[in-house]
């Protein structure tokens, strides 16, 4: 059902024009070296894509047509997507989490059962995923009635995890920690800056709660149960008493748990997630999942200028992240 704030309105949101997509000339946008030594970053509408990316942003515009009870979980990379993802489904598939031979994720890496809308794919879930900042989204979505779930984390632990995950393809040619650093203080990461896109999906949330949900990944470690059950009533599937009463909310979260899924064969293959031209092994999605690992990388002065920067950045917006 609609309400008087939808996303529809087009008045009350930055809606991009699909024509602004179209006959975009590399070379005519400014550069930046990128993490590992492979194609540059390249800024569009403020934001930094390479050109991969980019391409899959321009084609998610022209082509992507969501069904209006879609669900689009979003975040910036390295901020919770596997699990996201891997919740989002089990929650969607409760009544078959037993079922060795229809539950999906015991043998599927999260990104394929739930594929980026970026990419050419078929789905039969009503569940996509992107990178993609808010206001560079397709109109195909804002102007819908599906719903967005927002992931986001703490930067210092997203700055870590993000580059051990690049270095996981450029090797000893990934940039060194302290260069990462200055880059992504300074905004110039893949679909940074970090900031702006966290901003552009909370100021939606606070406009239209009713379609964009944000959730704090370390909210979602510290009380996983309590945020399932609020992920999936936003959905439109709660919990019944009934199913809470059996223990399904906590089954839903054990199985979607870094522990289980890591230890699940078919995430610990070399095997590679090949949907995007740069291949990652699958356990390069399960390093670590912790809390807080920035604090055995980075200076107390690194850890102190992301703490300013964020200060500033979010200073007066509501948002607020565990140090």
């Amino acid at each position: 059902m609609e309400s008087s704030s939808s996303l529809k309105n087009s008045d009350d949101i930055s809606v991009s024009e699909t024509n602004q997509f179209k006959e975009i000339q590399l070379s005519n946008l400014e550069q930046k070296k990128n993490w590992y030594p492979a194609q540059n970053l390249h800024l569009f509408k403020g934001y930094w894509f390479d050109p991969t990316e980019l391409q899959g942003l321009i084609s998610s515009q022209e082509h992507f047509t969501p069904h209006p009870n879609d669900i689009i979980l979003c975040n910036y990379p390295k901020s919770g997507m596997t699990w996201l993802k891997s919740l989002c489904y089990a929650i969607m598939k409760r009544t078959q989490l037993t079922d060795s031979t229809a539950n999906r994720l015991l043998t599927e890496l999260p990104h394929n059962i739930v594929p980026f809308l970026e990419t050419p794919v078929h789905n039969d879930l009503p569940l996509w995923a992107t990178h993609t900042p808010f206001n560079l989204l397709p109109n195909s979505i804002v102007k819908s009635n599906c719903k967005i779930i927002y992931i986001w984390r703490n930067p210092k632990d997203v700055l870590i995890s993000l580059w051990h995950f690049i270095a996981t393809i450029g090797g000893s040619e990934t940039i060194p920690l302290e260069e990462a650093f200055q880059k992504f203080c300074d905004g110039v990461s893949a679909y940074g800056p970090y900031w702006d896109h966290v901003l552009g999906y909370w100021e939606a949330s606070l406009k239209f709660p009713e379609r964009v949900m944000v959730i704090k990944y370390e909210d979602l470690q510290v009380d996983t149960c309590e945020l399932v059950k609020r992920v999936a009533e936003f959905m439109g599937c709660g919990f019944s008493v009934e199913e809470e009463r059996s223990g399904l909310v906590e089954r839903v979260v054990e199985l979607c748990s870094f522990k289980s899924l890591s230890n699940l064969e078919v995430n610990k293959s070399k095997k590679c997630f090949d949907i995007w031209p740069v291949k990652f092994e699958h356990r390069a999605f399960f390093r670590k999942g912790e809390v807080g690992d920035w604090e055995n990388y980075l200076t107390a002065e690194m850890a102190a200028k992301l703490d300013e920067i964020a200060g500033m950045k979010f200073g007066g917006s509501g948002l607020s992240f565990t140090s």
